[in-house]
């Protein structure tokens, strides 16, 4: 019969959710899960539990929400689930020394990259910002480093030119799960191998921010359209319309009709039947197709159907963007 593992399962989002899952349907054991402590979140700043902690209650599983994993008394109690490794899923406490060595088998992470590069808080969407061709999930054993340990098994999938940042965490949250099983089932056999990291190639994915999502138009359209997709869901690219914000949700680059021009970047062009043009580049000469976007107030709607509104701001030389604003003649 094929071993199974006793396991301490750590992780906080959906993402590590869907690790959650597909370990709970396997043939190894969850001795408890740990999570961050419950958060205030929306608008009535409600504590709100995190999804780990939420799955993990309708499974019966004891779940542990301490502060920090740095006191004696917090490390005792994990030594204490006898566990043979612990499983690592965006859980967004660093984990001492100490606790690294507590499980027979140490601790395994599931990370949302193909390490080494980009290592840190936001692999999903900078991957697609950079204008990467493909992403994946890489199953590693966590040293001291930050997502520097050895490698022990990688999945890929290709980013396409429609990817955007929640599809491309749907589906590494998906195939993290499917491989974290996959190591598991190997580890238990004693057959999973390690490959230490590549030393060239290491890339920072920095923790995303709101205040980084509005465009600047005199960025290439290429950069813009890869920026838009990677921010969608969140924080969501915008820009300048009038005193509000429109949001973009979906783009591509496109070149400009022949003898087409603008005063400068920002500017919105004849717009497509399905899409908004805005002149963008340097000199304003590149083209960003949008063809799906948010008006203030409004539901993301198609292009086309803002353009069949009619709006009076989306009219053709309306500027967008405070930076092309400033810049009017």
């Amino acid at each position: 019969m094929s071993r199974s593992l006793r396991v301490i399962f750590a992780g906080t989002p959906d993402f590590a959710a869907e690790s959650l899952t597909a370990l709970l349907e396997s043939r190894h054991a969850v001795a408890a899960v740990y999570t961050q402590p419950d958060r205030p979140a929306g608008r009535g700043r409600q504590l709100s539990e995190s999804p780990v902690k939420r799955l993990a209650g309708t499974h019966g599983l004891p779940v542990l929400q301490p502060e920090s994993l740095k006191t004696t008394a917090v490390q005792d109690e994990l030594a204490a689930h006898d566990a043979d490794v612990m499983v690592v899923v965006a859980y967004g406490l660093i984990l001492p020394p100490a606790v690294l060595e507590i499980p027979r088998l140490g601790c395994l992470n599931v990370h949302a990259s193909l390490l080494p590069r980009w290592r840190g808080a936001a692999p999903i969407q900078r991957a697609i910002e950079a204008g990467d061709a493909e992403s994946g999930v890489t199953i590693m054993q966590m040293d001291e480093g930050l997502d520097t340990g050895d490698m022990l098994l990688v999945r890929r999938t290709p980013i396409t030119a429609t990817t955007t940042g929640g599809e491309l965490h749907d589906t590494l949250a998906r195939l993290g799960g499917e491989a974290l099983v996959e190591a598991l089932d190997a580890l238990a056999e004693g057959s999973l191998s390690a490959t230490p990291q590549p030393s060239v190639g290491a890339t920072y994915a920095a923790k995303l921010s709101k205040s980084e999502a509005e465009l600047d138009f005199h960025a290439p359209a290429e950069r813009l359209a890869a920026k838009i997709r990677a921010f969608n869901p969140w924080p969501v690219a915008w820009c300048g319309l009038g005193n509000a914000r429109l949001r973009l949700l979906m783009a591509e680059a496109s070149a400009p009709r022949a003898g087409e021009s603008a005063p400068f970047p920002g500017t919105l062009l004849a717009p497509d039947s399905d899409a908004l043009r805005i002149a963008c580049g340097t000199t304003g000469s590149e083209v960003l197709r949008v063809t799906r976007a948010q008006l203030p107030g409004g539901k993301p709607l198609p292009a086309r159907d803002l353009l069949n509104a009619r709006h009076a701001s989306l009219a053709p030389g309306q500027p967008l963007g405070a930076t092309s604003q400033e810049n009017q003649p």
